[in-house]
């Protein structure tokens, strides 16, 4: 994708932005008339209380506010009244989900209750948990379905698993959130956006192990009312950590970047082992243990060395991969947390594999190499499918664990080389080769001075770069080239005029993807991009590019699709480093680390 400078924007971009800050001031007023309100309720109750019972006025001082269930709320008037500003508080904010009516029935049942929607982010935790019963509601229906075949059966084995992280993120998304005070909620916006779009991107990856028919039909029927509510979710914390908490929290006080970084400038889920790590990528960390093919090393193999490390380790652990290319299926799994693999160079240590689906393998487990823990970080490392354009996808990679980092590795395949399912993900100098759909998922991912080559198809086939997976527009997930040389690979230099290549084509109805800054070959159709299907997602995906450079970067014959957008540098800064993976990053010795826009 190539992107222009376009300093001019249409009139109606001008209103749809002036709408939007209306919308931001509006429920910024409207969330402190509310919070101002709940205190003097709860104030008045208090005194009132407090003259009642003034021999215990030393022991109210300590007690949480009285209960209001239904009983009280009858008795006691002043309740009522806290309770019906908790219903203003729930029906302000929902208005601004897409699913209002859902919002506002599932949160005002939880004020009757017991009105314990006294704040702005308890709306927030409530609609998380109804998002979790709903989940749970799903998985119980599903259990229940008829599988006719072995592959159905085994599909629907993935589908618990995915299930099983998208649960995990839910209560890591509530337990967050009922820890936080209030000013602190900003602040985790990137953590809970990162784990509430993830619940969704793990829900759709469930549903591409089914072909189309009854059975998937009626799990997107089960799924549907939690994707809902977890887009609710989303809205909600759309709107409290922007508008709220910077018309409410900072008392006009200006806005400044997110950031808890230290003052090396990295992102703020980095620990500083692993920062340090990142600073230099030709340094080699001291291992816990080796692999080494020849049996030089503690284990010949790496998932023998995976199956070593303990049930319970504090810090990094770091498994050393020497030189040989190792022909098994390695998989990270989501205990070992915060694990660097590393190796003497790309093509020098290499996990390969050839499991493909036209062989009768579900795409979920082609990978030759997979990431299911948070924390993952790898240096030097190669990851092959080698089954051939030929047998359709073929995943190399599927990294789904949050905060995944990868600095100078390959990835080779031809169809569906690296699957970024889900989470946030970065990617430094590396290299990705393939031919249809290479690069796809639904994470938050940004590659940064990579190097995207496109191999030669089959004969009947077109190059397709990128697949982004969104589903909902509230999830924050994209895939973003930054910097990064799209070209042909030798294999497809000499005979290029014979495939059609484009850089992306909406895999679901949100499909979301940003090149800019990058040099893009001329082997680029001029369209740029593909369709999927007829008219399907030409109206709700978003494709723009920004500031590229190379014969293949002109977009005066781009398609003229409505989500296909000409943004402005603004625009562009959105999707960087600091501002989209809420890292506040700078240059780093060996491995600079661009934090924002390049140009």
């Amino acid at each position: 994708m190539a992107f222009q400078d376009f300093d001019l924007i249409t009139e109606k971009r001008k209103t749809d932005k002036k709408q939007k800050l209306k919308r931001k001031i509006a429920i910024g007023a409207v969330c402190t008339i509310v919070v101002i309100g709940l205190i003097g309720a709860a104030a008045f109750v208090v005194v009132t209380k407090y003259s009642e019972e003034d021999k215990e006025f030393n022991n109210h001082n300590k007690k949480s506010p009285p209960s209001s269930s239904s009983s009280s709320s009858k008795s006691n008037p002043d309740a009522n009244q806290v309770s019906a500003i908790s219903e203003k508080l729930v029906k302000t904010i929902c208005g601004y989900t897409d699913y209002q009516e859902k919002c506002e029935t599932s949160l005002k049942e939880e004020v009757k209750k017991n009105a314990k929607i006294s704040q702005p982010k308890d709306v927030l935790q409530v609609a998380i948990s109804v998002a979790q019963d709903e989940v749970n509601k799903a998985m119980n229906k599903s259990s229940n379905f008829n599988f006719e075949t072995d592959q159905e059966k085994g599909a629907f084995e993935d589908c618990k698993k995915l299930l099983e992280a998208a649960k995990n993120d839910l209560g890591n998304s509530s337990s967050h959130v009922a820890s936080l005070d209030m000013a602190k909620l900003k602040s985790s916006s990137s953590d809970l956006n990162s784990w509430l779009s993830a619940v969704i991107s793990f829900q759709g990856a469930c549903l591409d192990g089914f072909s189309e028919g009854k059975l998937k039909t009626e799990l997107e029927s089960a799924f549907r009312n939690s994707t809902e509510y977890v887009s609710n979710s989303l809205a909600i914390l759309s709107q409290l950590g922007s508008a709220f908490s910077s018309a409410l929290l900072n008392g006009g006080a200006s806005r400044h970047l997110l950031s808890s970084s230290d003052d090396k400038g990295l992102p703020e889920w980095m620990k500083d082992e692993d920062r340090r790590m990142l600073k230099a990528a030709d340094d080699k960390p001291t291992p816990n243990v080796t692999v080494s093919s020849d049996g030089s090393g503690d284990f010949k193999t790496i998932s023998e060395a995976l199956k070593a490390i303990p049930q319970k380790y504090d810090g990094r652990y770091v498994v050393y991969v020497k030189a040989g290319t190792y022909d098994e299926t390695v998989v990270i799994e989501s205990r070992m947390v915060n694990l660097t693999l590393y190796g003497d160079g790309s093509q020098k240590s290499i996990i390969t594999g050839n499991k493909n689906f036209v062989d009768g393998v579900r795409t979920y487990h082609t990978a030759s190499f997979a990431v299911e823990a948070d924390g993952f970080l790898g240096k030097a490392m190669g990851f092959r499918n080698t089954a051939g354009p030929e047998k359709h996808q073929a995943v190399a990679a599927r990294i789904q664990g949050d905060r995944s980092v990868f600095v100078n590795c390959r990835f080779e395949g031809y169809q569906d080389t690296l699957y970024a399912l889900a989470h946030r993900q970065f990617y430094r100098s590396c290299v990705i080769s393939g031919t249809v759909d290479f690069i796809f998922g639904d994470a938050a991912a940004i590659f940064q001075n990579c190097i995207i080559n496109i191999r030669k198809p089959m004969d009947n086939q077109q190059n397709i770069v990128t697949a982004q997976g969104r589903m909902d527009p509230r999830q924050q997930t994209a895939i973003v080239l930054q910097n990064c040389q799209i070209k042909a690979d030798t294999s497809l230099a000499s005979v290029k005029d014979k495939f059609k290549n484009y850089l992306g084509r909406p895999w679901k109805e949100n499909s979301r993807t940003i090149i800019m800054e990058s040099q893009i070959d001329g082997i680029i159709d001029p369209e740029g991009w593909m369709q999927w299907e007829g008219e399907f997602a030409l109206k709700t995906l978003f494709y723009a590019e920004y500031n590229n450079t190379g014969p293949g970067a002109n977009t005066d014959n781009r398609v003229k699709w409505p989500g296909y957008k000409k943004i402005t540098r603004d625009e562009a800064s959105s999707f960087t480093v600091g501002t989209f993976l809420a890292g506040n990053w700078i240059s780093v010795i060996n491995v600079p680390v661009q934090r924002g826009l390049y140009n």
